[in-house]
């Protein structure tokens, strides 16, 4: 069995301070766009009852260059239009708006390490197979965990029992989304900081970025939050969040388009937004940096996903460089330092049977985008024409589903079908050899094995 060596900067990084937020109105920035195929891409969305309404958000580090949006906040009689101000249940953007920069808080203090283990955290996993589960599994979804619910009485303790008695392949032999993953780190940052992750990220990283939208169990006496499929504005669509009391480290996030341009811009301007140092710079390399798994076809930052089968919002435009991750709600963030640019989803979504048609959404929402920005706009059909071809091939819908369907069932398939491991790529120990004082160690070495197939969900290659 081939052994492969993992490499980890162990070193803390400089903590740093939040500065109090300045500036509450972003810059105009220089560059414009046109949002003429973003209108067209949410129109037909809608008219597809893909979604009921939606926004979308371009930009770059000096603010939003252009906003699309679409349909009423809900549908009752009066609602209010949908902004770039209107709050939405982000989903699985709760692990990189929320989790993600909350470990990076603690790393960046060194008050914990990418190699902590799971029982130094959780007593309970001591002396179990799980217990040498590190942080870097967690947050690279490639821990051997698979997905449980929580049990009717919403205690991390009865989730935490089941992980130490669900079936294991073993830590690091393999790629497998799952929510229990920042389930676990959620509570970590609990176990470490004393505060609950909603508190922590509220005080830590909300407040000094000036998100205002931004939050955990957000107030529920206006009518400015989208309702998500099944439930009323403010309230989680995810069971097991709901189930956690709306605070988990997965799922339970609510924001707005204009908040997470600010978020974005944070990490374009490595760290700093309007004078603010939130993160040290070498705590966002760190977090974006890339390890490639599964033999280099999928590569995961510390949260973000770079390039797998969740990478849809990518687009074609998008470089190499970039990141970004999705939300089951219909929400997704990608962010292209290389190029200094980001697009942001966020929409009511309708169907979440067909994740193929709903890629493609964010597929071609981040191509437009990305080829207007880029002045190549030419290299792309126009919405308006690809809709008049589109209405003429009749005969394509009648086949699209069990087709779409074949083709879900194949990536699925391809995704669990090979050997993967965490290491990290070219561009990670370029960037660590030059930071100055870096100590590299050996840390590890993990047997690569065959991914056995884990997820059932039909939802999973849109909820990532």
């Amino acid at each position: 069995m081939r052994v492969i060596l993992l490499i980890l900067l162990l070193i803390p990084l400089v903590s740093l301070s939040p500065v109090k937020a300045q500036a509450m109105v972003d810059p105009a920035p220089s560059a414009t766009l046109s949002t003429a195929n973003l209108d067209l891409l949410l129109e037909r969305a809608m008219s597809e009852n893909l979604i009921a309404g939606g926004v979308v958000v371009v930009g770059n580090h000096e603010g939003i260059i252009a906003t699309a949006a679409r349909g009423q906040v809900s549908g009752s009689a009066g609602a209010p239009a949908i902004t770039d101000r209107t709050q939405f249940d982000v989903a699985s953007l709760t692990k990189v708006i929320a989790t993600t920069p909350a470990i990076i808080k603690l790393l960046d203090e060194g008050r914990i390490s990418l190699t902590d283990t799971l029982s130094r955290f959780y007593p309970e996993l001591a002396g179990t197979d799980k217990g040498n589960i590190t942080i870097l599994h967690l947050m690279t979804h490639t821990s051997g965990l698979s997905d449980v619910m929580v049990g009717q009485g919403g205690t991390i303790e009865g989730l935490v029992h089941k992980v130490a008695t669900q079936r294991f392949r073993g830590a690091g032999t393999g790629f497998e989304y799952a929510d229990i993953n920042f389930i676990l780190l959620g509570e970590l940052v609990h176990r470490v900081t004393g505060e609950r992750l909603d508190k922590f990220c509220r005080e830590q990283i909300y407040e000094p970025l000036g998100t205002r939208e931004t939050s955990f169990l957000p107030s529920r006496d206006g009518n400015e939050i989208a309702p998500t499929s099944g439930t009323q504005g403010g309230v989680v669509q995810d069971e097991n969040a709901r189930r956690l009391g709306g605070v988990a480290g997965h799922a339970g996030l609510f924001s707005s388009a204009y908040d997470l341009a600010r978020y974005a811009r944070l990490i374009l301007g490595r760290g700093t937004l309007d004078g603010t140092r939130i993160l040290s710079e070498q705590a966002v390399t760190q977090m974006t940096t890339p390890y490639a798994c599964n033999n280099g076809r999928i590569k995961r930052a510390l949260g973000w996903d770079v390039a797998s089968p969740f990478s849809a919002p990518k687009g074609s435009y998008f470089s190499e460089a970039s990141f970004g991750h999705t939300g089951y709600s219909g929400s997704s963030i990608w962010i292209d330092p290389q190029q200094d640019m980001f697009v942001i989803m966020l929409t009511r979504r309708l169907d979440y049977h067909n994740v193929h048609n709903f890629n493609q959404l964010r597929r071609n929402v981040s191509s437009y985008a990305a080829a207007d920005l880029k002045g190549i706009a030419g290299e792309l059909a126009p919405v308006a024409e690809e809709q008049k071809v589109k209405a003429q091939v009749v005969t394509v819908a009648a086949i699209s589903e069990p087709t779409a369907r074949f083709a879900s069932l194949k990536l699925r398939h391809d995704r669990h079908a090979a050997k993967c491991s965490v290491k990290p790529g070219r561009r990670t120990l370029q960037a660590r050899a030059a930071h100055r004082g870096a100590k590299i160690t050996k840390v590890a070495r993990n047997d690569a094995g065959k991914i056995r197939s884990a997820s059932k969900k039909h939802r999973s290659l849109s909820r990532s």
